[in-house]
């Protein structure tokens, strides 16, 4: 049974990062988005304050908390700014959780100590230009020579691709074999062979940036494979389970967003001699996002609360992601509505929740996938 009520540490938490991204990620949020600003200062203070390892044990340099209080901190963060949160979700979900889960105490000495602490930066590199939803599709490929492997090949859609110290790649290290055939790495970002490409100019959370990677013959030591040569895949997979959860999380803080601006506008703009949050409609429109906003949290909730008890969740992670993120499009797109032709313009901030919104229905597994999922988890005999 999930306990709703927070613990005073969850409360505390949750209190400051509201505050952090009060002070911190609101000035400037708008300009940040407009010219692709990375939050480079903020996601120091980010650092400073715990919050790029928040699940990971102390001794590896994380904050120690549970995956409840790390979806609290995130929604409050998205709230503010989708893109801070996108870019704390990828190292602590997708980076510092994969390395907690597969790497060697060598490699978390290594690497995780510095990517929790914040020190370093992470980023998740699992897509290709022919492989999206088909992650298994690849074509990039590490062939083992001596004390290394020779990594070649191009990636795209790599969260942080830019501003990362470390990325953890998949590629084959054995052809026509499928999935079978799929490795994970650790890639430090200064290696020789490894070239960065351009920032991509991206509908939303814009002040986060994706790029693809490009490997012409690189060098990767052969300590830096994670688990064993064969077990990318898995790897990969079972760490979007956990990074589900904090999509999801993002897109609960982008509608509450949009509900707290739409409550907000409804109470101060006047139309036909009273407030419109007056108006049957838009009381309609306010009603129905409160209550898919909290469906959402308690989707999230549960998934999280799974995760920490070291149960299965990944039917319900893919739950909460696909309807969360639903939830984040349809309030957003009322919340626009609600502001009429303010909504529209950017000086008022909502256009940009909008905007946001739509990648959670795409990255980290579309919604088309997260339903496969669950209908195959449904489905198991």
């Amino acid at each position: 049974m999930i306990d709703f009520t927070l613990t005073d540490e969850q409360e505390l938490i949750r209190n400051t990062v509201r505050e952090f991204a009060q002070e911190h990620l609101a000035p400037g949020v708008i300009e940040r988005d407009d010219k692709a600003i990375f939050p480079a200062e903020q996601i120091k203070i980010m650092a400073d304050l715990g919050f790029m390892g928040m699940m990971i044990p102390e001794k590896w340099g994380g904050s120690g908390i549970d995956t409840r209080s790390y979806v609290l901190a995130l929604e409050e963060i998205s709230a503010v700014d989708a893109s801070a949160a996108v870019i704390m979700s990828v190292n602590n979900s997708l980076v510092c959780q994969l390395l907690f889960d597969w790497g060697t105490n060598e490699q978390k000495e290594k690497y995780l100590i510095p990517l929790a602490k914040g020190k370093k930066l992470g980023a998740y590199s699992l897509s290709e230009p022919q492989s999206g939803s088909d992650a298994s599709n690849m074509r990039t490929f590490a062939e083992k020579n001596g004390t290394h492997y020779i990594l070649n090949g191009t990636k795209n859609w790599v969260t942080s691709g830019q501003t990362s110290d470390v990325v953890i790649v998949f590629c084959l290290t054995e052809k026509g074999v499928g999935y079978k055939g799929i490795s994970a790495f650790i890639v430090g970002k200064g290696l020789k062979g490894l070239s960065v490409g351009k920032k991509e100019d991206k509908l939303g959370i814009r002040a986060s940036d994706t790029c693809e990677l490009y490997f012409e013959d690189c060098q990767i030591p052969v300590e830096n494979l994670i688990g064993e040569e064969g077990q990318g895949f898995k790897v990969a997979l079972k760490t979007l389970s956990g990074g589900r959860i904090g999509i999801a999380s993002q897109a609960l803080g982008i509608a509450r967003a949009a509900l707290d601006a739409s409550i907000s506008y409804a109470n101060e703009r006047h139309q036909f001699g009273q407030p419109i949050g007056e108006f049957g409609a838009i009381q309609n429109k306010i009603a129905d996002m409160a209550t898919e906003i909290d469906a959402a949290r308690l989707l999230i909730w549960r998934a999280a609360h799974l995760k920490d008890l070291g149960k299965p969740f990944k039917k319900e992670a893919s739950m909460a992601k696909l309807y969360a993120s639903s939830v984040a499009m349809r309030a957003s797109r009322e919340c626009v509505q609600i502001h009429g032709g303010y909504g529209y313009m950017q000086e008022y901030g909502v256009e940009r929740l909008m905007r946001d919104a739509k990648i959670t229905q795409i990255y980290e597994g579309t919604s088309e996938i997260q339903q496969l999922v669950i209908a195959k988890e449904l489905l198991k005999k």
